[in-house]
């Protein structure tokens, strides 16, 4: 299922006729039809989304304490003293 232009044109459309003069029963049904077909577009797009996400271990978590992967801009890195954020 996509979502294409003339889809957004077409809930677009109803939407406003809507408002300004009113929608016929056929209208109001292909208006929720519409609608539908949008949201389960979207829907399917995120749980494609979230279907591809790994979540992976962070070995500078190991033991519980964070640490930056790359140096920050603190101070502590120009002394070559250790310290801990």
């Amino acid at each position: 299922m996509s979502i294409d232009k003339s889809l957004i044109d077409r809930i677009n459309y109803l939407s406003r006729k809507s408002r300004t003069e009113g929608l016929t029963e056929a209208e109001k049904e292909e208006q929720a039809r519409v609608r539908r077909q949008y949201l389960d577009a979207i829907k399917a797009r995120v749980k494609d989304t979230l279907d591809r996400v790994e979540f992976v271990d962070d070995p500078n978590e190991a033991d519980g304490e964070t640490r930056p992967t790359s140096p920050c801009s603190c101070p502590g890195h120009h002394s070559g003293k250790p310290h801990t954020h």
